[in-house]
């Protein structure tokens, strides 16, 4: 495959569409979104604004993929999937500019895109951009959708840019009114959210701090350590160096909750990188006691190891190895187990909108068997009368509630038990009537999230409720 052709001074970037296009390419080529776009930001020399544009060209690009190619077919003789790789790419960030960015001009879209076109290839290349585009850009408000009444999976999966076999699953699940307010809000941005480090600080004092930087910042919602910011890249400040926050979404933070650590007990974070979870539990725990993370990526405990020794976090021992073989050395049980668990991730499409272009039916039902044996596994280690948390971030019941009444129907040692009591007021209301944790983008603005705290028979050992 072609690689799209390097700026000369492709380490100090001043274009953002320019950088947003080279991570669309590597992203169409396989790489993770976030993880590319925050390298190339890193490297570029972008004013605050064009930071912004650059995001949101790469996010609402990918988020809007099947919708714009619906559009975009309508206006190119030749079929999308056979183009360069590049220019397919270029064609849908064009395009998404011409739909959804009130403030850039049409003509500006398409000139810029243009121009952009000629610094990889020339000749047909770039008159093919220019053609399709000023069609597009003059006729694709009446492109026809796929008709609502015939057709609504259809319908929906164009008009909101989901598969069609996702649209259809959460039909099942949800029905017509809240898939559609579920597809429209994975199409919005997600809020950048960071997660107060406790052993160094209070949000008050941290919201202080922010606003003296020159960021926009206000507490979570429902978070005690949610702080939601703003015109402000977290990772490159001082304060992000002191270890005075971690980068975390609301929900993700709000699983360390369902788990209740004590100071004093012994946890097990189970499938722990990159360190999100355990950092948080230990937190909770005032750094008293012990937590071991366990992880199958090297590189993802070696993160894990990082974010402890940033964070001044003394209690975490991180191992690197496959959770179905592993066999601890000295603790053997522990108070709290916490499984979570490899997923789907199609809770948190709107910070990794590209994943519902990588899930497939048979990935997620791959998956599923890997989360039963998981889960089989975590519960070897819970002492009598501990407990056992499974958290996932998808939607899918596939993965939520039908592992964990497989595992109950089998595991008669172990019961689900309400959260309600022993949660803050504040995440009371996501708690539902069988006691169990859910967050979604259409109901709270927070990325989906799934979990259950499962007792374990007997009453030996230091565990609390």
């Amino acid at each position: 495959m072609e690689r799209l052709r390097s700026d000369p001074n492709s380490r100090r970037i001043r274009d953002p569409r320019f950088l947003a296009w080279q991570v669309l390419h590597r992203v169409e080529t396989g790489a993770h979104a976030d993880v590319s776009l925050g390298r190339a930001i890193a490297r570029a020399n972008l004013t605050p604004p064009d930071r912004a544009l650059a995001v949101r060209l790469v996010y609402g690009t990918l988020a809007w993929q099947l919708y714009l190619e619906h559009l975009l077919a309508g206006f190119c003789h030749r079929p999308l999937a056979a183009l360069d790789p590049a220019i397919r790419v270029l064609l849908r960030m064009a395009l998404f500019q011409i739909c959804f960015l009130d403030k850039v001009p049409t003509f500006a879209a398409v000139d810029t895109s243009v121009q952009l076109a000629k610094r990889h290839k020339h000749g047909a290349a770039v008159a093919f951009v220019n053609a399709v585009l000023r069609r597009a850009a003059q006729g694709w408000k009446g492109v026809p959708l796929p008709a609502r009444d015939r057709d609504l999976a259809g319908y929906l999966s164009v008009r909101y840019s989901h598969p069609r076999w996702l649209v259809e699953a959460w039909l099942d699940q949800y029905g017509e009114r809240e898939t559609e307010e579920l597809l429209r809000a994975n199409n919005e941005p997600a809020p950048t959210v960071l997660r107060v480090n406790r052993l160094r600080t209070t949000r008050e004092h941290l919201l202080e701090l922010l606003q003296q930087a020159g960021a926009s910042g206000r507490p979570g919602t429902y978070s005690p350590d949610a702080v939601i910011v703003s015109g402000f890249d977290p990772t490159s400040h001082a304060l992000y160096r002191q270890g005075l926050y971690s980068v975390q979404g609301e929900a993700a933070q709000l699983i360390s909750y369902v788990v209740a650590p004590r100071p004093d007990q012994t946890i097990l974070d189970l499938c722990a990188a990159p360190g999100g979870k355990t950092t948080h539990l230990a937190e909770l725990m005032g750094n008293r006691g012990q937590v071991v993370a366990l992880d199958i990526r090297p590189r993802g405990i070696d993160r894990v190891r990082r974010e402890c020794q940033r964070l001044g976090i003394g209690i975490v021992e991180a191992c690197c190895a496959d959770v179905r073989t592993w066999a601890p050395q000295t603790q053997s049980l522990f108070d709290r187990v916490l499984l979570d668990a490899p997923c789907s991730g199609l809770g948190t499409l709107r910070q990794h909108p590209e994943i519902r272009w990588r899930r497939t039916p048979e990935s997620v039902h791959a998956l599923t068997q890997l989360q039963r044996q998981l889960l089989d596994q975590a519960a070897l280690w819970v002492r009598p009368g501990g407990l056992l948390v499974y958290a996932t971030c998808t939607l899918l019941r596939a993965e939520n509630e039908e592992i964990v009444e497989d595992f109950l129907a089998r595991r008669r040692d172990f019961a689900l038990t309400s959260l309600a009591e022993i949660l803050p007021s504040e995440i009371r209301a996501l708690i539902d009537h069988r006691g169990i944790f859910r967050t979604a983008p259409h109901r709270q603005g927070l990325d989906g999230f799934f979990a259950t705290r499962l007792r374990r028979s007997g009453n030996e050992g230091n565990v609390g409720t």
